[in-house]
């Protein structure tokens, strides 16, 4: 008797080990089918998985029907991928999700973006607070150049938090500036920084981290503990400098990308290039 609770063990570790699936998104499965778990029991239903239908299906949708549509989406995702791994582990004789029509509309929005002005606010309070320094050998002024780094690697690049968080020296070509960014499914895209002030930040970055990244096994962005920044930490940042700057937006790591790719936009620039750049695999 296949229960859920022992084929949920057996599916995450498929995503972990055989699919190689990030961390972020086993850990999201993991939070959605626990969910679904809890459901299951509330309503003392049965745990056998050969009998959980599109009725129990449907109760969880309705359970959860006050959610936000993305997060619905994703949790319904979650498990029609669980069922449909079932299925064809041949643990299940029929599938619940082969006789249900699930659409969950989601309210399209445009992307939050700064303009020109804001952006130029960003990068002046950044570079104020770094220039304000005269020991070079100081945490202080350590800690500002790597800001700076982080600031212009956001918007050079236009890539997502967590992959420039995961960035490492061997991604880096410091002379020339090319970068190998590892995105969703670990597909893998290259990105020149063309700017020489960002470049020249770059060099001077590695230059004074050089034994910080070495030791942190090669990480590019490093904490004050010596360890990989994380994304929450340069969230944090970015909130705070946008404070700093004056900006009354809610600015996220995730806005520079929006912003990148609008600007080049506007600028003309071709729409299959910007798709390049941002990792998207659909235009």
């Amino acid at each position: 008797m296949e229960t859920i609770q022992t084929e949920i063990t057996e599916f995450i570790y498929h995503c972990k080990y055989e699919k190689n699936l990030s961390p972020k998104t086993v850990k999201a499965y993991c939070t959605d089918l626990a969910q679904f778990t809890k459901f299951l029991q509330d309503k003392e239903c049965s745990f056998e998985v050969m009998r959980i239908t599109k009725l129990e299906i449907r109760g969880f949708l309705e359970s959860i029907s006050s959610l936000k549509p993305k997060s619905i989406k994703r949790k319904i995702a979650t498990i029609k991928s669980m069922f449909n791994h079932l299925e064809f582990e041949d643990k299940i004789l029929i599938n619940p999700f082969r006789k249900m029509r699930i659409k969950i509309q989601e309210p399209k929005q445009l992307p939050k973006v700064m303009d020109m002005r804001e952006v130029n606010s960003i990068f002046k309070s950044v570079y104020l607070k770094y220039n304000s320094y005269r020991d070079f050998s100081s945490y202080s002024y350590m800690e500002s150049l790597k800001n700076i780094l982080v600031i212009e690697l956001l918007f050079a690049t236009g890539a997502r938090v967590s992959e420039i968080a995961n960035l490492k020296e061997e991604n880096i070509n410091i002379l020339s500036g090319a970068i190998m960014i590892k995105g969703k499914g670990n597909k893998e895209r290259v990105i020149q920084i063309c700017n020489p002030e960002t470049l020249n930040i770059l060099k001077q970055y590695h230059r004074l981290f050089v034994e910080k990244i070495k030791n942190s096994g090669g990480y590019l962005l490093i904490n004050r503990f010596g360890k990989k920044l994380s994304d929450q930490s340069i969230r944090n940042f970015v909130k705070n400098l946008a404070i700093r700057s004056k900006i009354q937006k809610h600015i996220t790591p995730h806005v520079f990308r929006h912003t990148l790719a609008t600007l080049l936009l506007e600028k003309g620039v071709d729409i299959k290039y910007i798709q390049s750049i941002l990792g998207h695999s659909s235009i």
